[in-house]
């Protein structure tokens, strides 16, 4: 018998003749030529103003700020050095960016899903609204929402009472809050163990649905969970009552806590105007699943609400998730337009520390790098959660 010989090692190629050297050279080359862009107009900037005697440099981020700002979701006072304020811009961008993309899809997924609906009623609501907001420019509904909550609002001394508890005025919506303490914190951990809890009973059903073809309720018992240990982290902290309820003063409401019109009017033009286009984006993923799916769930039994929340939403899932990414991006960068009625977000702080230190280029810097950040990390996780919902190929 003879044995089967090795296989010869084959030598790698080195010289042009080769594509993939080739290819490397060229990827080298286009990377020295990125670089030496990116050095020659950086040196020529700082030439430039070094020749016209302009500072530069990131050393004023601790120099004291000398301005106030007028939302602050923490402590901060004027003395504060420029990076606590960018903080608080910052603070203010993720607060209405975040909000604003929770409500965008709860509100984008109902309008999507009424378009479908058998009222021909809702189903022209739906229409309306869709092309309504989507074909008015967002900077013209933020002027709009500030001008209907500082115009046609009472004033703050005859503001709008809700049961005498939540008010409503030209200074904005206050309502009453908690007093902060023990209980509080408790309260929270509880309801992030009952997030968990709820996550678990949902990845439960879903498998044991797969299993059997047995569908459990999910919305309810999640609620049910996160109620639940929200109160029992209240209830372990002594359960405390003490409420820090608003009431009208001589000139404006007093006490409680109070959402800003700049914050109003920002949160309901990102979130009205991008709500019409996750509306159509829902609305083509559910276009995607064939009719024969919706037919079979109806031949099994499934109501008309159990067949889109069970077999419609999951498929069209895959389609909807790349392009909702985008709406959530277009939400975040479209904040910056803040600024036009006065809300305090990163844009905002950078051009008051632009008035008064400057340094226009390292602003302007800080305000890419902000929204470089908001939109990796919101791109990133939406990518995460696309491949946990694509469909898995053997």
């Amino acid at each position: 018998m003879t044995t089967a010989r090795a296989a010869p090692k084959r030598k790698r190629d080195w010289s042009l003749r080769s594509r993939a050297v080739r290819a490397l050279l060229y990827q080298l080359l286009a990377l020295v030529l990125i670089v030496g862009a990116v050095w020659f107009l950086a040196h020529n900037t700082m030439e430039n103003m070094r020749v016209r005697g302009i500072q530069s440099g990131f050393d004023f981020l601790t120099q004291p700020a000398g301005f106030d700002i007028g939302e602050m979701p923490v402590s901060y006072d004027a003395l504060d050095p420029y990076w606590k304020a960018f903080g608080i811009g910052l603070l203010n961008t993720l607060r209405v960016a975040i909000l604003g993309i929770v409500m965008t899809t709860v509100l984008g997924t109902l309008l999507g899903v009424g378009r479908f609906s058998n009222n021909a009623i809702v189903r022209g609501l739906c229409y309306g609204y869709v092309e309504l907001f989507r074909n008015v420019p967002i900077l013209l509904q933020l002027l709009m929402w500030y001008l209907l909550l500082t115009e046609w609002l009472p004033d703050p001394g005859e503001p709008l009472s809700a049961f005498g508890l939540v008010y409503l005025s030209k200074g904005g919506l206050t309502y009453p809050v908690p007093v902060w303490g023990a209980a509080q914190a408790l309260s929270g951990a509880g309801l992030v163990v009952g997030a968990a809890a709820a996550w678990g009973y949902a990845r439960w059903v879903r498998v044991r649905f797969e299993r059997t073809g047995k569908p459990l309720p999910v919305a309810w018992p999640t609620v049910a969970l996160l109620l639940a240990g929200a109160l029992l982290g209240w209830l372990a902290g002594g359960a405390p009552t003490a409420w820090n309820v608003p009431k009208v003063g001589d000139v404006a409401v007093e006490g409680g806590s109070a959402l800003t019109p700049e914050f109003l009017s920002v949160l309901f033009g990102l979130t009205f105007y991008t709500s019409a286009f996750v509306a159509e984006v829902v609305r083509a993923g559910i276009q995607s699943v064939p009719h024969g799916q919706v037919e079979a769930a109806g031949a099994l039994g499934l109501s008309r609400g159990q067949q889109m929340r069970l077999v419609v939403l999951p498929q069209a899932l895959r389609v909807i998730i790349p392009p909702i990414t985008n709406q959530y991006l277009n939400l975040t960068k479209n904040s910056s337009l803040a600024v036009a009625i006065g809300y305090p977000d990163v844009v905002s702080i950078s051009n008051t520390a632009i008035n008064q230190t400057g340094r226009a280029v390292e602003c302007i810097a800080i305000i890419m790098l902000v929204y470089l950040f908001t939109s990796l990390t919101t791109s990133g996780l939406m990518n995460w959660y696309n491949q946990r919902a694509a469909i898995k190929e053997r």
